[in-house]
């Protein structure tokens, strides 16, 4: 009896130490972020957010079936650079550096180095980090440099000028812990060339936590694919399924292009593929538990090289394109996909912004992030629960061709406003609930709320430090 009952105190004292055994905090890696970032590609060109859209996207929308898809969410501007300022600075246009597109060089468009990137913060964090594509926010001499921004390996073009060619002569890399130009083939079809760099990244740094950000150069202008994608949007006898096209004749930096419809849809189409080849390789690798992915796109659609967003649906329900700051030029496709995520195919409807992304990965990174910022972590949104900090508003500067154009959207009301020097201001005010397409200026019937977010505009922005994006000539 005492022998018997000596093996069953061994067997319970065996359980209760395997029971605190797996009580005990597990060790687990820091995740993986990636973030996908497509150039010019419109609200309505991915099918998870337009059943209208001409071009299939069935990786994308794979991936908003797997994760959440985010009904309003905005980029940082409705123009490239200063879009991608607000990403990697948690900044809106009103207190960015970069506010608008200008040349990364002499301190034009470049961030500077008080300018903390969330590249600088999770690199700081142990994280291997990694770009591909267009960076736009600073040349190889700046101190907007990708190696001097948080990027241990970069791939692609620095100037947005140069990433309208898809063949050229050379790009740029980080090599020898600075970033340097490199020469390509120009045979070679660089949204190839840049997939297989991030493709490499992955699989070199898949035992350690790493962030890849890849701002892909598609579907923007020039509109150019190899040949054979080009087929698959080409009849047997070489005409284009979208027949009749309107040929696009050279202007600037956009070269001739004979099938302008086959040639953006084989973008869109390439664009869909590379994006299901990174999410196939992260589930290869074993690495999905691990991976928070992310999607989206750096403004609205584009009219450009022959483009022709009317014809694709590509602003879906919305008003404006790419220079517009009404909703189809700043809102954009956002998707998130989450490890473990117990309700997939989930729908956001609370309005997020570029400037949330830092302290969202920063978070997620488990690392502070700087204080001076506008974003808010949207983590509990991701992790389903529900948020309590929101933005009370959200706000937009764009100046162009002499007209200032600013925005500010609170809970559903919108106000758009415009100035040109010497002019008088025009405003309009739309209710977003009852009206996605901002067709109908309710401005006058609403004085009071008018009254109210023209206040707030003044509130939020402050004057611009980059004497390259300094309006306040306008407002006289």
């Amino acid at each position: 009896m005492k022998r018997l009952l000596y093996a069953i105190g061994l067997l319970i004292c065996g359980f209760l130490w395997i029971d605190g055994l797996y009580a005990q905090p597990q060790k687990t890696r820091k995740p993986n972020i990636i973030f996908i970032l497509a150039d010019d590609l419109g609200y309505g060109d991915v099918r998870a957010f337009n059943a209208h859209s001409r071009v299939e996207t069935p990786h994308i929308d794979q991936l908003g079936a797997e994760g959440a898809t985010f009904s309003r969410f905005y980029a940082g501007n409705t123009v490239c650079a200063p879009s991608r300022c607000a990403l990697m600075t948690g900044k809106h246009m009103g207190t960015a550096y970069v506010r608008g597109n200008a040349k990364g060089k002499d301190g034009k468009g470049a961030l500077r180095s008080q300018d903390i990137t969330v590249a600088e913060i999770l690199q700081d964090a142990g994280y291997r980090t990694g770009m591909f594509g267009k960076w736009g926010l600073g040349d190889a001499e700046s101190q907007g440099a990708p190696h001097l921004k948080g990027f241990d390996n970069f791939f692609g073009y620095l100037d947005q000028a140069h990433a309208h060619h898809y063949y050229t002569d050379s790009l740029c890399e980080i090599r020898d812990g600075k970033t340097r130009v490199v020469p390509v083939r120009n045979t070679d079809y660089t949204q190839d060339l840049i997939a297989n760099k991030a493709v490499d990244f992955i699989r070199e740094n898949k035992d350690q936590p790493f962030f890849l950000y890849l701002p892909f150069t598609l579907p923007h202008a020039e509109l150019v694919v190899p040949d054979s994608l080009l087929r698959d949007f080409r009849q047997a006898d070489g005409s284009s399924v979208f027949e009749p096209e309107t040929p696009y004749k050279r202007k600037g930096n956009y070269g001739d292009q004979a099938q302008p419809h086959a040639a953006f849809a084989a973008m869109i189409k390439k664009l869909d593929s590379d994006v299901g080849r990174i999410v196939a390789l992260v589930k290869a690798l074993g690495l999905e538990d691990d991976t928070y992915i992310f999607f989206s796109s750096d403004n609205g659609p584009h009219a450009e090289g022959g483009a022709d967003p009317l014809f694709f649906h590509s602003s879906g329900p919305l008003r404006g394109i790419k220079r517009d700051l009404y909703e189809g030029g700043i809102r954009v496709p956002f998707i998130a996909k989450v490890p473990g995520m117990t309700q997939p195919g989930s729908h956001v409807e609370e309005p997020w912004a570029f400037w949330d992304l830092l302290p969202t990965w920063a978070e997620l990174a488990g690392v502070e992030h700087p204080s001076a910022i506008d974003g808010i972590s949207f983590v509990p949104t991701l992790a389903g629960h529900k948020q309590s900090k929101k933005h009370t508003y959200l706000y937009w500067q764009f100046n162009e061709q002499g007209v200032l154009k600013e925005a500010i959207s609170a809970g559903t009301w919108k106000l758009i406003r415009f100035k040109e020097k010497g002019r008088p201001e025009r405003l309009e005010l739309y209710n977003l609930q009852t009206d996605i397409g901002e067709r109908k200026d309710v401005s006058k019937e609403n004085p009071a709320r008018v009254k109210e977010l023209s206040a707030q505009i003044k509130k939020v922005k402050q004057p611009s430090e980059n004497p390259t994006f300094d309006w306040s000539d306008m407002e006289n």
